[in-house]
C-alpha cells in the first residue's frame, strides 16, 4: 500500500488543539516557509477578481501575507477581514497591519466556525487553509457572512496522481506540519463544492496543490 493510500485511508477529522499548538510553533518563521508558495498566493488572489471599494474575508489569514496583495486591489476603500485562531499568527498580522499604516482592515481572532461579523463581504480567500476547508461548519460560517454571488477561491495541497509518488513525498512533508488530518487530502475542496455555484478547480504543481473557485449561492 503506497504513502497516499495508507494516510487517505485515515478518516479523523481536523484538530483544533493540535493546530493551534502547530502554528504556535510555526509562527516565527512561518513567512519564510511559505515563500515558495507565494506565486500561488498572487494567482488566488487575481482569481477573486477584487473591485476597488470591495471587502472581503481572508480565512485561515496567519500572519497576514495576503493582506498586501488584497490591498492592492481593493484601493484605500476596501476592507479587508482577517480571521485566524492562533494568537501568535495574529499578533504577527497585527504589527503587519500597523507597519503597512492600513486602516480598513479588521482582525478577528477566532476559529472560522465561530468568528463573528456584522457585514457581509463581496468575496472570501482560503489559502492553504486544509483544516478549515474540512470542517463544514466553518465552510458554512464563512458563507454565511458573504454576500449573495459573493467569489470565492481556495487553494492548497492535495494528492497527485498515484504515479506522481515524487510530488506526493512533497505533500506529505509539506502537509505532515500544516494539517492535523490527511482526511479528504485526494479532494481537499469536496465540501466547498458542494456549496458553492459554478464551481471550478483544477491541479498545478504537477498535480499537488489545486487551485478552486465559485459563488457564494445567489
Amino acid at each position: 500500500m503506497g504513502t497516499r493510500s495508507r494516510l487517505a485511508a485515515s478518516h479523523a477529522p481536523p484538530d483544533r488543539d493540535k493546530s493551534l499548538q502547530q502554528y504556535r510553533a510555526r509562527a516565527a518563521r512561518y513567512d519564510a516557509e511559505l515563500l515558495p508558495f507565494e506565486p500561488l498566493r498572487q494567482e488566488a488572489v487575481a482569481r477573486l477578481e477584487l473591485r476597488p471599494g470591495e471587502t472581503v474575508l481572508d480565512v485561515g489569514c496567519g500572519t497576514g501575507l495576503s493582506f498586501a496583495p488584497l490591498q492592492e486591489r481593493l484601493g484605500p476603500q476596501g476592507h479587508i477581514v482577517g480571521i485566524e485562531q492562533c494568537p501568535e499568527m495574529m499578533a504577527l498580522a497585527r504589527d503587519r497591519v500597523h507597519a503597512s499604516g492600513w486602516r480598513r482592515v479588521t482582525l478577528l481572532q477566532a476559529p472560522a466556525e465561530e468568528a463573528r461579523w456584522r457585514g457581509r463581504a463581496d468575496a472570501a480567500l482560503f489559502h492553504f487553509t486544509h483544516d478549515i476547508l474540512r470542517q463544514p461548519a466553518a465552510l458554512d460560517n464563512t458563507l454565511a457572512h458573504l454576500r449573495p454571488g459573493a467569489r470565492v477561491v481556495a487553494t492548497g495541497l492535495q494528492w497527485a496522481p498515484p504515479w506522481a509518488w515524487p510530488v506526493n513525498l512533497f505533500v506529505l512533508g509539506a502537509a505532515s506540519y500544516s494539517v492535523t488530518s490527511f482526511d479528504g487530502l485526494a479532494q481537499p475542496w469536496c465540501a466547498l463544492a458542494e456549496r458553492l455555484e459554478g464551481f471550478e478547480v483544477h491541479a498545478t504543481w504537477m498535480g499537488g496543490v489545486f487551485m478552486a473557485s465559485g459563488f457564494s449561492p445567489r
